[in-house]
């Protein structure tokens, strides 16, 4: 059996995928809607990607990261089709379980996404006191609903996630990751991410969690749109952002640079953590934790503490990988990425949560 090689580009910024129809709104306990796109064969969408091939294995290869690619060893391709937007591939690993693969970029496997969803998810949350209305933009495998549906105190949880043929494929082949669906708190909106901050009042939510791009970096087009704006105008005060952020292995973060553009615009608390997620490329992947003004917030020392031996809302058992030793561990940075003292980086505009760390020399 030969695996099936696709693009390991990164999809193209999610909001630019925008469909102009009306908003359609699916609550939970509805009948899900069933997709009816035909399947297809993924084919490689970036000309400049050449792929190393091994008969039987899974390979990623992208120029983020040069000089190396990802092998995973497969045993059956359950899944491969293309929805207006995105091509999907679903496969049964030797090592990793069920991975699922978005234009040829590996998005999560079943042995380690207990890494990568518990921390965006209880990193913020578990910072500000009683989080009460949460919004999710992306996130469509259901995952980090699963892990919003642990807080009791939460009331309201809503998704934007624009593909509504990638939640039905997640649905069927990973359900215990789209349990997160079936909260009755959740709502998801089959929109785009944008216009639905757009439309909001503004001033309601508790958390925002985008969970919808290629991570984040100095460069980002994201900063030069409206999308930071709108998620301040979007948050209480205090209310807290998290984002996924670039791996500190790779030579594209500016961990500096990247607090200091997000200071701009937030006038709370800036911080960058990461985590160990295996399967991703360098086996690391950040955070950019950010406050609006407001009550003081200290992303670096839990408030609102979870329990790991405890079960509560849709998930179908106790957290694997996050508890508050773990959050507090998660800011502090390596020693390659300490060099240097003339500038600190994750100082707080709060005063709370004053780092020495820089990044100076990151990287050499």
């Amino acid at each position: 059996m030969t695996a099936s090689i696709v693009s390991p580009a990164f999809s193209k910024d999610f909001y630019s995928k925008t469909p102009k129809e009306a908003d359609v709104v699916i609550r939970n306990g509805e009948k899900d809607q069933v997709s009816s796109e035909i399947l297809g064969e993924i084919k490689c969408s970036a000309d400049h990607c050449k792929h190393p091939t091994i008969p039987g294995w899974f390979s990623e290869h992208c120029p983020i990261w040069p000089g190396q690619a990802h092998f995973l060893k497969v045993e059956k391709i359950l899944f491969q089709g293309s929805s207006k937007y995105q091509n999907m591939m679903v496969f049964q690993s030797s090592a990793y379980g069920k991975v699922f693969v978005l234009d040829g970029a590996l998005q999560l496997t079943e042995k380690d996404e207990c890494a990568y969803q518990e921390m965006i998810t209880h990193l913020p949350l578990c910072s500000i006191p009683n989080p009460n209305k949460v919004l999710l933009i992306g996130g469509g495998d259901g995952g980090i609903l699963r892990e919003i549906s642990r807080h009791s105190s939460v009331e309201q949880i809503d998704i934007c996630e624009i593909d509504m043929m990638l939640v039905d494929v997640y649905k069927k082949f990973f359900p215990d990751i789209a349990v997160g669906y079936e909260d009755p708190r959740v709502t998801l909106h089959v929109r785009d991410g944008i216009l639905f901050l757009e439309s909001n009042p503004g001033g309601n939510y508790d958390a925002i969690i985008v969970d919808a791009f290629d991570p984040i970096r100095p460069d980002h087009e994201l900063f030069e749109t409206s999308f930071f704006e709108l998620v301040t105008k979007s948050l209480r005060p205090g209310g807290v952002l998290c984002i996924q952020a670039e791996s500190i292995w790779f030579h594209s973060l500016d961990i500096e640079q990247l607090v200091q553009k997000c200071r701009q615009i937030f006038k709370g608390s800036v911080e960058y953590a990461w985590t160990i997620v295996p399967a991703y490329p360098s086996g690391v992947i950040g955070f950019l934790l950010c406050s609006t003004d407001g009550p003081p917030v200290n992303f670096k020392n839990p408030i609102n503490p979870t329990d790991p031996n405890e079960s509560y809302g849709v998930a179908k058992g106790p957290l694997k990988f996050y508890n508050s030793e773990v959050h507090s561990a998660a800011f502090c940075l390596p020693s390659f990425a300490k060099k240097g003292d003339e500038s600190k980086v994750g100082s707080t505009m709060n005063g709370v949560g004053t780092t020495t760390t820089t990044t100076k020399d990151i990287i050499k």
